[in-house]
């Protein structure tokens, strides 16, 4: 018997990446605004490659799966134009954590993105694996290349794509976004609230009415009505392939820049 989308609600749910600490280790830390510019630049990065369809909406048409077809493509046009948005709200909280002007320009997108990778090569770049370059951890990479298959319209990849996206979406409405808000606004650190003009993109898809809330029924949907003995292992591969490759970034940026949840006063004094 094949398992239901409800089966693979719950292993999701079990995984370490949906109650990964990241985010509270970065409330609870406070970190200083080049640990935040890098912290930014590895998450910014990750972000960019989830929203491009790239053939995957077009590939389920194509093996008639129209309806899961529609589902997909109403969250990849909600995601675009999301990139500048997540920079300005990076520069923001840069520019909060530092006390002063660090970006001039907050919605100079290109601008802001190359100071935050300044950072994260300030930083992050002895870690193994570093790419210069692009300023991305090997873990950085791994993650996004869970994306690489929406290059892919052949049937094996196309119904993987659905795997991974049913965890991206659970993890981004359940985790990632919960979490940002955890450490960007509830922890009271930048001063910053849901309100403020430059926060307009943790505003847009944090809660009930946010974005991300539809994107996960959408995802849940299209897995469902697809999913079944013969789909079942591909499936639950683009399912783990997603959070095992993102609990492994959110685990080397918790020990490489939060120093998992210890302040520094304690490091110093153990």
């Amino acid at each position: 018997m094949s398992s239901t989308v409800d089966d693979l609600v719950s292993r999701i749910r079990g995984h370490h990446c949906y109650t990964h600490p990241l985010f509270d280790h970065w409330a609870q830390v406070s970190p200083e605004s080049e640990v935040v510019g890098a912290l930014f630049h590895q998450i910014r990065s990750f972000c960019d490659v989830t929203r491009p369809g790239g053939k995957f909406p077009d590939a389920l048409a194509r093996h008639k799966l129209s309806s899961e077809s529609a589902l997909l493509q109403e969250i990849v046009e909600s995601e675009e134009n999301h990139g500048p948005e997540l920079a300005t709200m990076a520069g923001y909280i840069v520019n909060k954590a530092a006390g002063r002007q660090v970006f001039g320009d907050l919605y100079d997108q290109e601008l802001v993105e190359s100071g935050l990778k300044e950072f994260s090569d300030q930083l992050l770049a002895n870690l193994p694996g570093y790419d210069p370059k692009a300023g991305l951890l090997a873990q950085t990479r791994r993650a996004r290349a869970a994306f690489d298959g929406r290059q892919q319209d052949d049937r094996e990849s196309t119904i993987r794509n659905l795997g991974v996206a049913l965890a991206l979406e659970m993890i981004s409405n359940r985790q990632l976004i919960p979490g940002e808000k955890t450490a960007l606004v509830d922890s009271g650190h930048y001063g910053a609230s849901l309100e403020d003009t430059e926060m307009h993109y943790l505003l847009e898809h944090w809660g009930e009415i946010g974005a991300e809330q539809q994107h996960e029924k959408n995802a849940i949907a299209a897995v469902g009505s697809v999913l079944n003995e013969e789909t079942e292992a591909l499936i639950v591969e683009g399912v783990d392939t997603f959070l095992d490759s993102l609990a492994a970034l959110w685990d080397v940026l918790d020990s490489a820049l939060l120093a998992s949840g210890c302040p520094a006063r304690e490091l110093t004094t153990a």
